[in-house]
């Protein structure tokens, strides 16, 4: 419907081209729909944006373009409202049309071909496997899952990758915690990792022999002493003293976690294509690779025995060690191999899903991709703001270190997959989020899932009474609430579509929750099971499109949409 209306308001600005009043006719006519019932069905301010072209007032030229808007059944009236917008008020027959497009296409309808097939490398939660996930990556897990459904809703081809930071000095820590919980010492570190799970992994240890790994280190912090050097000198003695052994503890303590990680994201309904691990960049000698080659670019400078990146050079606040006076690679390094990798694959878009805690780090990325002779601007990031885990109201404390947290699994368990991945999307990625337990469980129209698919069953309740019904016409459907509700399904394609291309996943859980309130409004008001038999199909299939839209919605995020509740 808003196709033709565009086609039809393009063809009123080419009659003003023939009379001379415009030059051309925009490629791109805005038109979207009225937020407000009294302004119409759709709006648009091409008057506004074409004046200056036409020489007059945006008013004078809206009232030109609305007296030569070609005779149709599709528009009902035309307003001109303001400076210069033109209010499109749709004809009840439009408008129902989309009743039965919805049930023609079902699961295919808000499906579009926008992305026309373009290749988009979406990289999402790569938590560092040092425990399992936690309540925090939940929601960079739903965001990021949603996000690749809407953009192949709308044509995109996308790979879903994981990145297994497995290299580097936390794997080392995670690989040493675990020892010492195996030798079971009574003087773990302060910064060692501490959670249960360490317990678990340290019981399928075998044939290593127990070893006193503290000779030599110095004190911990609880000893007056330096806890990094600390971990760091226990680190050392565990590889030197267990030799091959250490390597056997590391890749258990690493494949244990990740194997934890993969299925929580499965059963969370979270697919990944790729999994790319940090230790193929140093085995391939690609990040070695990638610093010669910003060296003999002349990007990369010595001082105090450690190389620096001039990442300043390309708008970073500051430069950046990529190799230290010890000779290790940092984790930037690896980053910026990564990124190299990544763009030789040849994808049109590459998208990173960060925490809110990387916002510093965007600069000196991007930096690293234009000074290896690629396009920063096809890297896009986005960021997700911590989520706050309460419970009767109290906020409940996580840490990694230190084992304080709820994982993922635990609040699926608690809440449902369902809850947790709906209440994830419900804010902007963005704004940090408070995810309210009592809430998620309660089966209430306080809560918003539960309310989207109590519609949802209810629509199923009423089709399983429905019996003999007569012949459905659309034209019947008068009613305030059902032209309410018919508008609403109205917009859904274009919520999708927009929803995509802004990687606003909320945006189509607000339009479920106002879709759902239209129907509970239209039930609490209208009966659908009635001796007219006419209206009564008429009804039928207008919520039966309801039906249609709330479980593609739905499905788009993760979310079932169940026949009984």
């Amino acid at each position: 419907m808003k196709q033709e209306l565009q086609t039809l308001l393009k063809q009123a600005l080419t009659v003003l081209v023939d009379k001379g009043v415009l030059e051309s006719v925009p490629e791109a006519v805005r038109l979207d729909h009225s937020k407000d019932k009294t302004q119409g069905d759709f709006a648009s301010n091409i008057a506004m944006v074409l004046s200056k072209q036409a020489q007059c007032t945006p008013r004078v030229l809206a009232e030109q373009i609305k007296a030569n808007f070609p005779d149709t059944s599709v528009v009902d009236k035309i307003e001109i409202a303001g400076p210069g917008f033109i209010n499109f008020f749709m004809s009840q027959g439009s408008n129902a049309s989309v009743v039965n497009r919805i049930i023609e296409q079902g699961a295919d309808y808000g499906l579009s071909n926008v992305g026309e097939g373009q290749r988009v490398l979406l990289e999402f939660v790569s938590a560092n496997p040092t425990g399992p996930l936690h309540v925090g990556h939940g929601r960079g897990a739903a965001y990021g899952a949603s996000v690749a459904n809407l953009l192949r809703a709308i044509g995109f081809a996308v790979d879903n990758e994981y990145y297994v930071n497995d290299a580097g000095r936390q794997m080392d820590i995670l690989a040493t915690s675990v020892y010492l919980r195996y030798v079971e010492t009574d003087k773990f570190p302060d910064n060692g990792y501490q959670g249960d799970y360490i317990f678990d992994i340290a019981k399928k240890i075998r044939g290593v022999e127990k070893k006193d790994i503290f000779a030599g280190v110095c004190q911990d912090e609880k000893e007056g002493g330096d806890k990094e050097k600390h971990i760091d000198g226990l680190i050392a003695n565990c590889k030197s003293q267990l030799g091959g052994d250490y390597k056997k503890i590391f890749d258990l303590a690493i494949n244990d976690i990740l194997s934890g990680i993969k299925t929580d994201l499965a059963e969370f309904g979270v697919e990944y294509q790729q999994w790319f691990c940090e230790q193929s960049l140093v085995d391939s000698g690609l990040s070695e690779k990638t610093v010669k080659k910003l060296q003999d670019s002349g990007q990369i400078y010595e001082k105090a025995g450690a190389l620096w990146f001039k990442t300043t050079d390309f708008g970073d606040d500051l430069d950046r060690v990529v190799v230290r006076d010890n000779g290790m690679h940092t984790y930037f390094a690896s980053d910026i191999a990564y990124h190299l990798e990544k763009f030789e694959r040849g994808y049109d878009k590459i998208i990173n899903i960060w925490g809110a805690d990387h916002h510093g780090y965007i600069a000196r990325v991007k930096a690293s991709i234009k000074a290896l002779n690629h396009n920063p601007d096809k890297l896009e990031i986005l960021l997700v703001q911590f989520a706050h885990l309460y419970r009767d109201g109290v906020k409940i404390p996580m840490s990694t270190r230190s084992g304080s947290f709820v994982t993922l699994k635990e609040l699926c368990e608690e809440v449902s997959n369902d809850a947790a991945r709906f209440f994830y999307i419900l804010r902007k990625s963005e704004q940090s989020m408070d995810f309210d337990l009592n809430l998620a469980k309660s089966k209430s129209n306080e809560n918003p899932v539960f309310y989207v698919q109590y519609a949802h069953a209810r629509i199923c309740s009423v089709m399983d009474k429905a019996q003999d019904s007569g012949q459905a016409d659309l034209a019947l459907l008068n009613d305030k609430y059902e032209q309410t509700l018919i508008k609403q399904l109205s917009r859904y394609a274009d919520t999708i579509k927009n929803a995509a291309l802004n990687y606003e996943p909320h945006v189509v859980a607000y339009y479920l929750r106002d879709l759902a309130s239209d129907f509970h409004s239209y039930y609490n008001n209208c009966d659908f099971l009635i001796e007219d038999k006419n209206l009564q199909a008429s009804r039928l299939q207008l919520i039966k499109a309801t039906k249609q839209v709330l479980a593609n919605g739905l499905g788009l995020l993760g979310v079932s949409a169940p026949d009984k509740m």
